[in-house]
C-alpha cells in the first residue's frame, strides 16, 4: 500500500535491494522469502521484540535521488504480487516525468505530493470515517494483528501492549493485542514462534497479582488452562481495559448483541499517537459508568469533564477538598475524604452562575445559585473560564423546569404534596373517571400507609414519641444541611438513615437518595400516558401479573380491597409496557408493594424504574442474571470471611438457595416488614453492599448451629427462625403477622433480634473483615496486589496514629498525636494521604535500632517541614488560606499545558523563547540520558544536608523533648539535662545572628527584658521537691527565655504566678507557632501584626543539626535515653493484649445493652 512519506537513513541496514533504477528502489527484509538463515532468525526476532512493521510488510519501495544520501519510503507490501503492481505503475507514471527535473528538491517535493495525493484519494473513496480517527501507527498493528491471527475485516483492534508470556517455566517476550472479542499474543524468538489467542467469552478469571515467580503479572484463567503474562510498562491500565473487555463480552452473551460504539462521545480534538478510537470510547464509557454509579444518575447522563476544587460548606464553617464534576444536566461534587460531604446540583434548578471576585484568600471562585436559595461557593478552579463557559452552555440546553404544561398529569408531583384535591369542572371530572389514572385517585396523591392511618387516633406512647423525635432529628437536618436534591450529604445523613427514616419521610428520601426524583421531576405526565398505553393490553407479563397480585403482602389491609391492588396493577403493568426486556419477575410485586406503602403511584414507578435498571440491573429478567452474578459474588465473600462456614455450607448446597430470596426481595419476603423496611433505607442509600453485610452477619451469628447441621432442610430451618425473630422494637404499626413464622416457629421461642443491632453488626463485621484498624473503606481500595509484598498495603493518618501510640518508643502523653502527625506527613513521601507497610516499618526502625546520631536525625526532621505543617486554622478564613498555599494538583478539564508551562517558570522569571530553542538545538538524547541517570542515582543523606531550624521550630522541638519523659526513671535529671541544652542552643543561635547580621541590632519593645545571662540552673528549680514536672518545666521556660523571648513577667500579678507555678514562656508565642491542642488556657495568642502582653520570635536565629548533635553529647542522661536498645516485641505483645480486652469489654457491653433494652 502507498505509505505517506518517511525519511530513511540507512537504506541497507537489514534489507536485500532486488530492483533499482536512478529514482526507486524495491527492497526485500532480510531473512524472508528464499531461507534466511541465522540471519534471517534473527531479524524476525528483533521485528517482533522493536514491534517492527517489517514483520507484516517485509518487501518496500524507495524512493532516492543522486546528490542526497537520505531516501524516503513511499510504499510497503505484504506480498511481491502487491509491491510489483505499485513499481511498475511508478515505472509507467512517474518515471518519464520526473526525469526531465533539473533539482533533485524538486523531485522529491513532487514524488511527495504525488504519493500524499494518492493517499487522500483512497481515503476518500473508504465508505466509513473510522479508519481517520486512528493514527497510522495503529492502523499498522492492526493490520498486523489481522495477519498473525487471521481475523476478519470486523475484528476491531481496541489496544497492544509489550510483555512477557509465560509458557511453562521460560517467559517468551512479545505482543499482546487486546481486540474486542479476543486476546491475542505473538512471539517469535530465534526461530521459536508462540501464538496464542483467547475468546473473550472463554475467560472466566482475570486477576492482577505479584508473586515471587511471576511479578507484577497478569493471570487469565479460562475454563481449561490459566496463562500469566508480565513485564507491562503500565500493568493497571493494561488490567483495567481487559477487565473491561471482559465485561463487555460477558454482557453480549447474556443479551446475544454484538459490540456499538457509543456514538453520542464527543470527537477528539486531535489524533492521539498509538491510541484508537475504539480505546478512547471505551476509557469514556469506563468514566461514565463511574460517573453515573457514584450520583445515581440516569443511563442517558454524558460526563463533560472534572476538576480538583474546594467547596464551601456552610454547616462545617470550611473548604472541602474534593472534585467537581459536569456533565449535560449536573454539577456534581465529592469530597476526596469518604463520607464528608457529597452534592448533586441539576441543571434545572440552577438560576445564577458566576464569577465571583478572586483573592489570595479565595481564588478563582465560581458562585452557583438554586432557585430554591440556596448558594455553593467552589474556589481553587483551575481554567475557571472554560468551566464558566461550559456550564452556561449546558443551561441554555436544558429546558425550563417549570411546571408549564397544561397537561392535567404534569400536576401530579404538585399534587402529592397537598392533601386537598384541586377543583375541577364536570367536564373535566368525566375525562379523567374515563382514564385509568388521574390526579383524584387517592394513591395519586397520598402512600397507601398514609391513606389508612389518616383516621388513626394520635399516638402519645414512647414509641411514637420516639418517632417524632427522629422526624426533629431529620428537620434539624434538613435546616442545616439544605433539603431536596440539592442537600449536602454527609457523614451526618448516614448515621439518620441507620437509625431508620421516620414514616412520614420514608418515600421522600428514598426518591432523593436513589435518584428516582430526577428522573421523575424531567419526565412530566410520563407515568400516566404509560398507564394509558399499557392497560388493556394482553401479555405474557400481564397474566403473571395478575396471577401475584393478590400474593403481594396479603398479610397488609392496604392490599385487602380494590384500592392498593388496582395501584399496584398499574404501577406493574406500566413497567412492563416501558422495559418489555424485563417485564415482569415474581419477586417485582413484594418490593412494588412495599414502595405503595410510603409513596405515591408515580414515585413508586419511579423508584422502580430506579431499582430494576440502576440499582439492581439484571436482577429482574427472565434469567435474573445480575442476582446469579452477585450470588456468585456473595459465595466469594463467603469463602473469604467465613471460611470453614463456606466449605460446609457448599455441601449442603444452602448458599445458592437462601442468597437468591434475600437479593432479590432485599429480605422483604424472609423476615417481618417492620424490620425489612429498615434494610430498605439503607438500600437506597448504601446501595446492594448494605445486603450483602446484612447477609454476612446472619450467616456469621448463626455459624455455630449451621456447622453442626447435617442436612440442607435443617440449614433453611435455622436461618428461616432466626429471620422470622428480627424485630423493630421502635416501629409505631401495629405488627403486621408473618407469614412464615407458623412454619419456622418450634417448642420454645428462639430469642429475640433487634434489627438495629444486626444492621450495626453488619456494619461493624465490614470494618473488622477490613485489614486496617479503625478503617472506613474496605480492604480492597487499598490494597494492590500487583506492587511488592511490603508496599501492597496501605492506611490512612488515623490508623498509623493508632499504631504509633502503640508501638513507637517516643511517649509523649498528650503530644503523641501531633508527633505522630508529623512522622506520617514525613513518610508520606508521594503526598496520597497514605502510608505503606514498608515506609511505617522504615520510620518505625528509626527510633527503634539507629544510633543516637541517626535517632536524632528523625527527631529533627520531625520539626521542619514538611513534617510541620501549617497550624490548624481557627477560623475559616485561615482554613480557606491553609487550602490555597497547598501546591495545586494535578487535575484539569481537558488540558493542563498552559498550567504545566507555568510551573516550568519560576516566579518572577519569563520564559525566553529564544534561549530555549538554542539549549533544545543543543541537549541531545545523551544529555537527558545523563539527567536521568543523576536522578535514579541514590543520594545518601549527611547531618550537612540537612536544613537550619529557625526559633518557631526549635520551640517545637523542645516542647516534644519535654513531653518524651513523663514515664522515665531518670525523670527530674533528663529535664534538667533539657534545660542545659535548650539554654546552650539558644545562646549559639544567638552568637550566630550577631554573626551573620553584624553590627544590625535588632528592635526591641519598652518592656522588661530577661538577660540571657541567666544561668540554666536556678536554685528554686531544684528545691519544688516533689513537683518535679512542673520544676522540669519551668527549667525549660526559663531556658526558653534565656535568649530573647519578652516576656512580661513585671506585669503579672503574685496571685498569677501562685495560681500556676508552671507557666511557660513556650505559653506565650505566635499562633502559628502551636497546635490548637496544644494551647494552654493562660496562653496569650499573636494574630498578625497584633501584639499582646507575650512574646516576639525572631526570624534571624536559627541553629544547625550539627549545633544540636554537639550540645545533646554534652549530657549523659540524654546520652544514656537515646542510646539505649528498646524491644518492639514487649509494646506488640502488650498491643495484642490490649486489644483482646478491649473486643472482651465491647462484646459484654453490648450484652448489657440488650439485657437493659428488653
Amino acid at each position: 500500500m502507498w505509505i505517506h512519506p518517511e525519511e530513511v537513513l540507512l537504506a541497507g541496514a537489514l534489507w536485500v535491494s532486488e530492483r533499482a533504477n536512478p529514482f526507486f528502489v524495491l527492497q526485500r527484509r532480510r531473512g524472508h522469502g528464499r531461507g534466511g538463515g541465522l540471519s534471517g532468525l534473527l531479524v524476525g526476532t528483533l521485528d517482533v521484540v522493536l514491534d517492527s512493521s517489517a514483520r507484516v510488510a517485509p518487501y518496500r519501495i524507495l524512493l532516492q535521488t543522486a546528490d542526497s544520501q537520505i531516501y524516503w519510503n513511499i510504499a510497503c507490501g505484504s506480498s511481491r504480487k502487491e509491491i510489483t503492481e505499485h513499481w511498475d505503475w511508478l515505472e509507467a507514471n512517474l518515471l518519464q516525468t520526473i526525469s526531465i527535473f533539473d533539482n533533485d528538491e524538486d523531485i522529491t517535493t513532487f514524488v511527495k505530493g504525488k504519493i500524499s495525493g494518492i493517499i487522500a484519494e483512497e481515503n476518500r473513496l473508504k465508505p466509513g470515517e473510522e479508519h481517520e480517527e486512528d493514527s497510522g501507527k495503529f492502523r499498522e498493528a492492526e493490520l498486523k494483528m489481522r495477519k498473525l491471527f487471521g481475523m476478519p475485516e470486523e475484528e476491531k483492534l481496541v489496544n497492544y501492549y509489550s510483555c512477557s508470556y509465560w509458557k511453562g517455566r521460560v517467559p517468551r517476550q512479545g505482543w499482546l493485542y487486546l481486540s474486542v472479542n479476543h486476546l491475542c499474543f505473538y512471539s517469535f524468538l530465534l526461530g521459536k514462534e508462540v501464538t496464542l489467542v483467547v475468546p473473550w467469552t472463554e475467560v472466566t478469571q482475570l486477576e492482577k497479582n505479584a508473586t515471587l515467580l511471576f511479578p507484577e503479572s497478569v493471570r487469565v484463567s479460562t475454563r481449561d488452562t490459566e496463562h500469566f503474562f508480565s513485564m507491562f510498562l503500565n500493568i493497571n491500565d493494561t488490567f483495567k481495559l481487559m477487565e473491561q473487555l471482559a465485561n463487555i463480552a460477558m454482557r453480549q452473551l447474556l443479551d446475544n448483541e454484538a459490540f456499538a460504539a457509543d456514538l453520542s462521545l464527543p470527537k477528539p480534538s486531535k489524533t492521539l499517537k498509538n491510541v484508537s478510537a475504539l480505546k478512547r470510547d471505551l476509557d469514556a464509557r469506563a468514566k461514565n459508568e463511574r460517573y453515573r454509579a457514584m450520583f445515581r444518575l440516569t443511563q442517558e447522563e454524558r460526563l463533560d469533564g472534572h476538576t480538583d476544587c474546594t467547596l464551601w460548606t456552610p454547616f462545617a464553617k470550611m473548604h472541602v477538598v474534593g472534585q467537581l464534576f459536569i456533565s449535560n444536566n449536573y454539577i456534581c461534587f465529592s469530597s476526596k475524604e469518604e463520607d464528608l460531604c457529597q452534592l448533586i446540583i441539576p441543571l434545572r434548578e440552577v438560576s445564577i452562575v458566576e464569577k465571583a471576585d478572586s483573592s489570595s484568600v479565595l481564588p478563582c471562585p465560581v458562585s452557583i445559585s438554586t432557585k430554591n436559595k440556596m448558594n455553593f461557593l467552589f474556589a481553587n478552579l483551575k481554567d475557571r473560564d472554560f468551566l464558566v463557559q461550559r456550564i452556561s452552555d449546558f443551561l441554555q440546553r436544558t429546558p425550563d423546569s417549570s411546571w408549564g404544561d397544561t397537561n392535567p398529569l404534569s400536576q401530579i408531583s404538585h399534587l402529592a404534596s397537598s392533601s386537598v384535591p384541586p377543583s375541577s369542572s364536570p367536564g373535566s371530572e368525566s375525562v379523567q373517571k374515563a382514564r385509568h389514572y388521574h390526579p383524584g385517585l387517592p394513591t395519586a396523591i397520598q402512600g397507601l400507609l398514609q391513606l389508612y392511618h389518616r383516621d388513626d387516633p394520635e399516638d402519645l406512647g414512647p414509641k411514637a414519641m420516639r418517632e417524632k423525635m427522629k422526624e426533629e432529628s431529620w428537620n434539624i437536618h434538613f435546616l442545616e444541611f439544605g433539603r431536596g436534591v440539592c442537600m449536602y450529604r454527609t457523614s451526618r445523613t448516614r448515621e439518620l438513615v441507620l437509625n431508620g427514616i421516620p414514616e412520614r419521610l420514608r418515600g421522600e428520601l428514598w426518591l432523593l437518595f436513589s435518584g428516582a426524583q430526577n428522573e421523575m421531576a424531567t419526565h412530566p405526565g410520563y407515568y400516566g400516558e404509560l398507564v394509558e398505553q399499557a392497560m388493556g393490553l394482553c401479555s405474557l407479563a400481564t397474566e403473571e401479573i395478575e396471577r401475584d397480585l393478590h400474593r403481594s403482602m396479603p398479610e397488609h389491609r392496604a392490599f385487602q380491597n380494590e384500592m392498593g391492588i388496582a395501584a399496584l396493577r398499574r404501577v406493574l403493568t406500566a413497567y412492563a409496557h416501558r422495559n418489555p426486556g424485563i417485564g415482569y419477575c415474581q419477586a417485582m410485586n413484594i418490593v412494588t408493594s412495599v414502595l405503595l406503602l410510603y409513596c405515591t403511584e408515580e414515585e413508586a414507578f419511579w423508584l422502580l424504574v430506579a431499582l430494576c435498571e440502576r440499582m439492581l440491573p439484571d436482577y429482574y429478567n427472565t434469567r435474573v442474571v445480575g442476582a446469579l452474578v452477585d450470588q456468585g459474588v456473595f459465595e466469594e465473600l463467603t469463602r473469604s470471611f467465613l471460611p470453614l462456614l463456606y466449605e460446609h455450607m457448599q455441601e449442603l448446597g444452602v448458599i445458592s438457595t437462601i442468597s437468591l430470596s434475600w437479593f432479590l426481595t432485599l429480605f422483604l419476603s424472609v423476615m417481618p416488614f417492620d424490620s425489612a423496611v429498615l434494610l430498605v433505607d439503607c438500600f437506597f442509600y448504601e446501595g446492594i453492599k448494605v445486603i450483602f453485610q446484612v447477609a454476612l452477619a446472619v450467616l456469621h451469628d448463626n455459624m455455630d448451629a449451621l456447622l453442626s447441621c447435617s442436612d440442607e432442610g435443617e440449614a433453611m430451618t435455622i436461618l428461616g427462625r432466626y429471620l422470622d425473630n428480627v424485630v423493630n422494637k421502635q416501629t409505631v404499626a401495629p405488627p403486621i403477622p408473618h407469614p412464615h413464622a407458623l412454619l419456622t416457629s418450634g417448642d420454645e421461642p428462639p430469642p429475640e433480634i433487634d434489627v438495629f443491632d444486626l444492621i450495626k453488626s453488619s456494619y461493624e463485621s465490614k470494618h473488622m473483615t477490613s485489614c486496617y484498624w479503625g478503617s472506613s473503606s474496605s480492604a480492597a481500595e487499598r490494597h494492590d496486589p500487583s506492587l511488592p509484598y511490603l508496599e501492597q498495603y496501605r492506611i490512612d493518618p488515623l490508623q498509623f496514629r493508632q499504631l504509633f501510640v502503640s508501638l513507637a518508643p517516643w511517649v509523649c502523653g498528650g503530644h503523641n498525636p501531633t508527633l505522630s502527625a508529623r512522622l506520617f506527613r514525613l513518610l508520606d513521601q508521594n503526598q496520597d494521604g497514605l502510608v505503606n507497610f514498608k515506609e511505617f516499618i522504615t520510620g518505625l526502625s528509626g527510633m527503634y535500632h539507629g544510633d543516637m546520631t541517626e535517632k536524632l536525625k528523625l527527631l529533627y526532621k520531625l520539626h521542619l517541614p514538611p513534617a510541620l505543617c501549617p497550624e490548624e486554622a481557627e477560623s475559616a478564613l485561615e482554613a480557606t488560606q491553609f487550602f490555597t498555599e497547598e501546591e495545586p494538583r494535578e487535575a484539569s478539564f481537558f488540558s493542563d499545558q498552559n498550567a504545566l508551562r507555568q510551573q516550568e517558570v519560576t516566579p518572577g522569571e519569563e520564559p525566553k523563547d529564544g534561549d530555549s530553542e538554542e539549549k533544545k538545538e543543543v541537549k541531545d538524547y545523551r544529555y537527558y540520558l545523563r539527567m536521568w541517570a543523576k536522578e535514579k542515582e541514590t543520594k545518601r543523606e549527611t547531618i550537612k544536608d540537612l536544613p537550619r531550624m529557625n526559633q518557631e521550630q526549635f520551640i517545637e522541638l523542645c516542647k516534644t523533648l519535654y513531653n518524651m519523659f513523663s514515664e522515665e526513671a531518670l525523670e527530674q535529671q533528663l529535664y534538667h539535662a533539657i534545660a542545659t541544652v535548650a539554654s546552650l542552643l539558644l545562646r549559639i543561635g544567638e552568637v550566630g545572628k550577631k554573626f551573620n547580621n553584624g553590627t544590625k541590632k535588632r528592635e526591641t519593645t519598652p518592656q522588661t527584658s530577661l538577660s540571657a545571662q541567666t544561668p540554666p540552673h536556678s536554685p528554686q528549680g531544684e528545691e519544688e521537691g516533689p513537683g518535679h514536672g512542673a520544676s522540669g518545666e519551668s527549667e525549660v521556660c526559663r531556658a526558653l527565655a534565656d535568649a530573647q523571648l519578652e516576656v512580661v513577667a513585671a506585669q503579672m500579678s503574685d496571685e498569677e504566678t501562685k495560681d500556676d507555678a508552671s507557666v511557660s514562656s513556650y505559653s506565650v508565642v505566635s499562633a502559628g507557632s502551636l497546635q490548637c491542642e496544644d494551647i494552654a488556657e493562660d496562653t496569650v495568642l499573636i494574630r498578625g501584626g497584633e501584639q499582646r502582653q507575650g512574646s516576639v520570635l525572631d526570624t534571624d536565629w536559627s541553629i544547625t543539626f550539627e549545633q544540636v548533635l554537639a550540645s545533646m553529647l554534652t549530657e549523659p542522661p540524654l546520652v544514656d535515653y537515646f542510646e539505649r536498645k528498646r524491644n518492639i516485641q514487649v509494646k506488640m505483645a502488650a498491643c495484642k493484649a490490649q486489644r483482646a480486652v478491649e473486643r472482651q469489654i465491647s462484646s459484654a457491653s453490648d450484652h448489657e445493652l440488650t439485657q437493659h433494652s428488653t
